[in-house]
């Protein structure tokens, strides 16, 4: 795969950024591996759903404590170890070329994983028949965010389904936000966010100074308002009634309250507790990355209403092999924003975007903490923010 290049970001002379320097182009010994072995790094995030799986089957002991410490301890520490990788990973050409199954593969593979695990867990977390022995309280809210914790990585799966063009991989996306209460996303996401990032109309764009505990009650609410706005002008235009299985506001409304009655009617309280816990776990989990993805990047409105197109300026970007070989590609969130309809395996690794300092992982713990994130991430914005100022002057 070629890199970015002076052809695809202006430069100074035209435009409000520089030219991006080309990371390392695909490597010969790379080229020479069949596709599948290529692509068998990203089978590493499908530790998360095993680990899940296990975790619900015997919700007591050392596996309660797996997946915080594996997401929280293990990626970071390893992502410093293993260092950064910028190299495309297949050619150019795989951008345009359709579906690829020995990429996708790892991609189907999580959905069954995420809802057996989700529904054994409703069982056995939520109904208390996991052991030998009831589970203590600390037990039920250990294992209900470990849950939480796995679909909430499990929204990037169905975050890479909802962007493809293919009806059964839209439906798998809205199967996996299904588990964790938030169907809406699929759109507001695609809809909303791609179309106003880094603009003050967007809930999911966080400004410089936001704190995470000030940012998530409002992209929250503010996405499910916003999804609600969208599939309603969408359904009035397409003529349909309200009760119409193609709108999503009925068909989604519909399928979660199902989901709850049925669980509370064959569970119980419990249950529904443990669904509705982790399902605001995996909410926040998402939430808290798209906080660190956009955090104090702005694009510029060109006049009212109306602002400059999405650039890969306009997202924070992170190199760390690991955490990207964990969640396909998700770091190179500049390109994705850029041209949204690259699947992750096409994604390209842009220097010509702000960089994160640390992995996902580390940083959504940094946003845990307010100042400690400020002292990290202000001075970074305020550089950037500088600098593109200094490039849109040189432009005009």
């Amino acid at each position: 795969m070629t890199s970015l290049t002076a052809n695809d970001v202006p430069s100074p002379s035209t435009s409000s950024s520089s030219s991006s320097s080309s990371p390392p182009p695909l490597s010969m010994t790379v080229q020479a591996l069949p596709r599948l072995l290529r692509s068998l790094p990203f089978a590493i995030g499908l530790v998360v759903p095993v680990v899940g799986l296990a975790l619900v089957l015997a919700p007591s002991g050392p596996i309660l404590y797996a997946l915080p410490a594996i997401i929280f301890g293990v990626i970071p520490l390893l992502d410093a170890v293993l260092g950064h990788q910028q190299q495309m990973v297949e050619p150019e050409s795989a951008a345009t070329s359709g579906r690829d199954w020995r990429y996708d593969v790892w991609l189907w593979l999580w959905v069954p994983l995420q809802v057996t695990a989700v529904v054994v867990g409703i069982v056995t977390i939520g109904g208390g028949l996991g052991g030998a022995h009831p589970l203590t309280g600390w037990e039920f809210v250990l294992a209900t965010v470990s849950v939480g914790l796995f679909t909430g990585v499990g929204i990037n799966v169905a975050h890479e389904l909802m962007h493809r063009r293919g009806k059964v991989e839209r439906a798998l996306a809205e199967v996996l936000m299904t588990t964790t209460t938030y169907t809406h996303f699929c759109v507001e996401h695609v809809l909303g966010h791609h179309k106003h990032v880094s603009t003050p109309v967007d809930p999911a764009s966080s400004h410089l100074g936001d704190t995470l505990y000030g940012y998530l009650p409002r992209t929250l609410l503010g996405g499910l308002r916003s999804a609600w706005r969208i599939e309603d002008k969408r359904r009035r235009q397409a003529g349909l009634p309200w009760w119409s299985w193609k709108n999503r506001q009925f068909r989604y409304g519909l399928t979660l309250a199902l989901v709850y009655v049925v669980i509370a009617a064959t569970v119980g309280v419990m249950g529904v507790v443990f669904f509705a816990g982790q399902s605001l776990v995996a909410m926040c989990l998402l939430e808290t990355i798209n906080y660190i993805e956009h955090y104090g990047l702005a694009r510029r409105e060109i006049r009212p209403g109306v602002y400059e197109r999405t650039m890969p300026w306009h997202s924070w970007n992170a190199s760390q092999r690991l955490t990207n070989w964990f969640l396909f590609h998700l770091q190179r969130h500049a390109d994705h924003h850029h041209i949204a309809s690259r699947p992750y395996y096409a994604l390209r690794h842009i220097d010509d975007s702000p960089q994160l300092p640390a992995g996902y992982a580390t940083m959504v713990l940094l946003a845990t903490v307010p100042p400690l994130w400020r002292l990290v991430m202000d001075h970074r914005v305020i550089a950037w923010t500088a600098r593109q100022r200094v490039l849109e002057g040189a432009a005009d």
